[in-house]
């Protein structure tokens, strides 16, 4: 259920960064619902796999930024995302530089957090008790 609700919650966080965000967009021509699916997916995993792997290695820069370094490696595990779809999947969002993609992580990680937060288990919530 947990992995569900974060798939949703990034697909939909997406989807406000394409409209908020300029320099990102998404051709409309392939279904919307479809190209959110699978970039929520491969961005879920990429940030599972490779984007842990890179916040491990730039852990003493994170110390030194007091985190702040961690919206530089989510931009560009946004990047690649974009770029790994398009590839193999043709989804067709374009994230048009570096700097929208840090706005379009701030927001993602703000959505995603308060989703999170706001559907999690009950049960946990009266652990942490």
């Amino acid at each position: 259920m947990k992995f569900l609700i974060r798939w949703i919650s990034i697909a939909l966080a997406v989807a406000l960064a394409i409209r908020f965000v300029p320099g990102i967009e998404m051709d409309y021509g392939i279904d919307t619902w479809w190209t959110l699916a699978v970039f929520g997916l491969m961005l879920g995993l990429v940030n599972v796999t490779l984007g842990n792997l890179l916040r491990l290695f730039s852990f003493p820069v994170m110390i030194l930024t007091l985190g702040l370094f961690n919206i530089v490696i989510n931009a560009l595990m946004l990047m690649f995302t974009a770029w790994l779809t398009n590839g193999l999947f043709g989804t067709g969002l374009i994230i048009g530089g570096f700097w929208p993609a840090v706005g379009a992580s701030i927001i993602i990680s703000f959505v995603t957090m308060i989703m999170t937060a706001l559907f999690t288990d009950d049960e946990k919530k009266k652990d942490r008790c």
